[in-house]
């Protein structure tokens, strides 16, 4: 940890730096009101304003508190905002006494971009994410999860020779200046799928990945067409969800009903309580869903489209599941990872009605990828920012809706 400098026998200060779209982004006044937060005093001994959008404003800043304990505190809280003290010198290491454990000082890591001063250079931390941990190898450094570290493993401790660049707000308000953490159920559906659609397009164009993670209420709301639309032209590069999706998916798919109710006309199907188990047990029949693919068994749905464009797909278990399907990972580690693994080069990101997976999924992405969470609560978009994930675009709206129109907006037969 940095060590704070006593003025006088009085006070311990240290003199920190910022640069980025400070005003903007309202990040200034967040450093304020972290160091009046912490019981401490600043003042202000240089600040530059970018006169530019490309341009980014730069303060220097003398801050003071009372005693070792709450100026840590502060340090640690400047820094997740991309205040770093100045000559703090390199970035120290410990290494891990025994796997999947870690020094008593670690850093934890935010998902903003990070660098480390290693060897007299700065370098960037690779696969960025939240509650990670910062490992050190040949000169690289990355994010580790606390469950992958093992013995011998450099690991970053205290708050020295460590920056972070938080997201910025876009100046100009072109393009997707939209993409705030403002969650309203006032914002017109149109207008937000019109800007989700330039999203995806951008991501086409910046060659990186639209992920889609989402829940059974995808089936309920009669959104399976459309999305299977979508992965029909090859606007999904990945679709992470649990059992519920895929079991309701083949089950209107193979009956004509989600949890019993007919899709045609949204009433209760006699008998209709089975069509679930219905579904699952024609999956394992057919020796898996790719199979009952193959066979004919399954000709339509969410499902048979990933099948068929061989789009990647990530069923992740859970105590509540029916079955679960042959594919379903059970093992929650190895969902976590797997997870992990079709999110890598993602630029966008569609959270589709389901909690716990945004959740789940935010935790595990860098700031810089767009996240669009839609769901007709607005609990849910709020909680997925309140996590820790400050880049959310909340749309709240029935998702079956907002995706019939996306489709429509970008021309899906």
């Amino acid at each position: 940890m940095v060590q704070p400098v006593s003025r006088d026998g009085l006070l311990l200060y240290e003199i920190v730096e910022a640069q980025g779209h400070l005003i903007d982004s309202h990040i200034m006044e967040r450093i304020f009101d972290s160091v009046v937060e912490y019981g401490g005093r600043f003042e202000v001994e240089q600040f530059s304003i970018g006169r530019t959008n490309s341009e980014p404003s730069s303060l220097r800043l003398r801050v003071e508190a009372p005693s070792q304990e709450q100026m840590g505190k502060m340090l640690e809280q400047l820094l997740a905002l991309g205040c770093s003290p100045v000559d703090s010198g390199e970035a120290e290491t410990i290494a891990a006494e025994r796997d999947q454990c870690a020094p008593e000082e670690f850093y934890s890591s935010t998902n903003q971009r990070t660098l480390i001063r290693h060897r007299n250079l700065w370098i960037e931390v690779q696969k960025q994410r939240m509650d990670g941990l910062i490992v050190v190898e040949n000169g690289s450094a990355t994010c580790r999860r606390l469950r992958d570290i093992k013995a011998g493993d450099q690991i970053v401790v205290g708050m020295k020779g460590i920056r972070v660049i938080p997201e910025a707000k876009e100046r100009d308000r072109s393009a997707f200046a939209f993409m705030s953490n403002d969650i309203s159920s006032e914002r017109q559906v149109e207008t937000a799928v019109s800007q989700t659609a330039a999203l995806m397009q951008q991501a086409r164009a910046d060659n990186t990945k639209i992920v889609v993670v989402s829940g059974p209420v995808v089936v309920h709301t009669g959104g399976c067409e459309a999305l299977s639309k979508l992965i029909r032209n090859r606007w999904i590069d990945a679709l992470l969800a649990g059992n519920a999706l895929a079991v309701h998916d083949i089950e209107a798919a193979l009956c004509g009903t989600s949890l019993g109710v007919r899709t045609s006309d949204g009433r209760l199907e006699q008998h209709g309580h089975r069509n679930h188990m219905r579904a699952i047990n024609a999956i394992f029949r057919a020796g898996g869903i790719a199979e009952a693919v193959r066979s004919g068994r399954l000709t339509s749905g969410v499902m048979y489209e990933c099948i068929r464009a061989n789009l990647p797909f990530v069923l992740a278990g859970s105590l509540r599941d029916d079955g679960p399907l042959p594919e379903t990972i059970t093992d929650m580690n190895k969902a976590q990872d797997a997870y992990a693994a079709q999110l890598e080069g993602a630029g966008v990101v569609l959270c589709l009605s389901s909690m716990l997976h945004s959740i789940a999924v935010g935790n595990m992405l860098p700031a810089w990828v767009r996240i669009v969470c839609v769901d007709i609560n607005p609990a849910v978009p709020t909680k997925v920012s309140d996590r820790g994930t400050g880049h959310v675009f909340g749309v709240v709206t029935d998702v079956g809706l907002f995706l019939d129109l996306l489709a429509q907006k970008l021309e899906c037969q």
